[in-house]
Protein backbone atom coordinates (compact mmCIF):
# COMPACT_ATOMS: atom_id res chain seq x y z
CA UNK A 1 0.00 0.00 0.00
CA UNK A 2 2.90 2.36 0.66
CA UNK A 3 4.06 1.94 -2.94
CA UNK A 4 0.70 3.15 -4.29
CA UNK A 5 0.48 6.25 -2.11
CA UNK A 6 2.60 8.54 -4.39
CA UNK A 7 0.58 7.44 -7.44
CA UNK A 8 -2.70 8.10 -5.65
CA UNK A 9 -1.45 11.51 -4.54
CA UNK A 10 -0.43 12.33 -8.11
CA UNK A 11 -3.76 11.13 -9.44
CA UNK A 12 -5.62 13.24 -6.87
CA UNK A 13 -3.56 16.30 -7.74
CA UNK A 14 -4.23 15.85 -11.47
CA UNK A 15 -7.95 15.40 -10.82
CA UNK A 16 -7.99 18.62 -8.78
CA UNK A 17 -6.16 20.55 -11.50
CA UNK A 18 -8.49 19.24 -14.22
CA UNK A 19 -11.50 20.07 -12.08
CA UNK A 20 -10.19 23.61 -11.58
CA UNK A 21 -9.65 24.10 -15.31
CA UNK A 22 -13.13 22.75 -16.05
CA UNK A 23 -14.64 25.18 -13.56
CA UNK A 24 -12.58 28.04 -15.00
CA UNK A 25 -13.62 27.23 -18.58
CA UNK A 26 -17.31 27.21 -17.62
CA UNK A 27 -16.95 30.51 -15.80
CA UNK A 28 -15.17 32.16 -18.72
CA UNK A 29 -17.76 30.91 -21.21
CA UNK A 30 -20.63 32.02 -19.00
CA UNK A 31 -19.21 35.51 -18.52
CA UNK A 32 -18.07 35.86 -22.12
CA UNK A 33 -14.59 37.10 -21.23
CA UNK A 34 -12.67 34.75 -23.52
CA UNK A 35 -13.44 36.52 -26.79
CA UNK A 36 -10.82 39.27 -26.76
CA UNK A 37 -7.89 37.16 -25.70
CA UNK A 38 -8.72 34.30 -27.99
CA UNK A 39 -9.23 36.52 -31.03
CA UNK A 40 -5.89 38.23 -30.35
CA UNK A 41 -4.07 34.92 -30.06
CA UNK A 42 -5.67 33.58 -33.23
CA UNK A 43 -4.91 36.81 -35.10
CA UNK A 44 -1.23 36.51 -34.18
CA UNK A 45 -1.19 32.90 -35.34
CA UNK A 46 -2.92 33.80 -38.60
CA UNK A 47 -0.50 36.66 -39.23
CA UNK A 48 2.54 34.47 -38.65
CA UNK A 49 1.57 31.30 -40.49
CA UNK A 50 -1.24 32.21 -42.86
CA UNK A 51 -0.51 35.63 -44.32
CA UNK A 52 -3.23 35.55 -46.97
CA UNK A 53 -5.84 34.38 -44.48
CA UNK A 54 -4.80 37.14 -42.08
CA UNK A 55 -5.18 39.79 -44.79
CA UNK A 56 -8.57 38.37 -45.74
CA UNK A 57 -9.67 38.51 -42.10
CA UNK A 58 -8.93 42.23 -41.88
CA UNK A 59 -10.64 42.88 -45.21
CA UNK A 60 -13.78 41.08 -44.02
CA UNK A 61 -13.76 43.08 -40.77
CA UNK A 62 -13.36 46.33 -42.74
CA UNK A 63 -16.30 45.39 -44.98
CA UNK A 64 -18.45 44.69 -41.95
CA UNK A 65 -17.62 48.06 -40.40
CA UNK A 66 -18.47 50.06 -43.52
CA UNK A 67 -21.66 52.03 -43.49
CA UNK A 68 -24.60 51.01 -45.63
CA UNK A 69 -25.09 53.15 -48.74
CA UNK A 70 -27.50 56.02 -48.21
CA UNK A 71 -30.21 57.15 -50.58
CA UNK A 72 -29.36 59.73 -53.16
CA UNK A 73 -30.43 63.32 -52.48
CA UNK A 74 -32.87 63.39 -55.40
CA UNK A 75 -34.75 60.33 -54.15
CA UNK A 76 -33.99 58.13 -57.16
CA UNK A 77 -33.68 54.97 -55.10
CA UNK A 78 -36.93 55.71 -53.30
CA UNK A 79 -38.72 56.23 -56.60
CA UNK A 80 -37.43 52.93 -57.98
CA UNK A 81 -38.73 51.07 -54.92
CA UNK A 82 -42.15 52.64 -55.33
CA UNK A 83 -42.10 54.64 -52.12
CA UNK A 84 -42.16 58.14 -53.59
Amino acid sequence: MDALLPYLALLGFLAAVLGFFTWLARRIRRRGTAGGGMSGALAAYEEAFRATSHASHYEIRAQGERKAPTDSPDGWRLWRRGRA
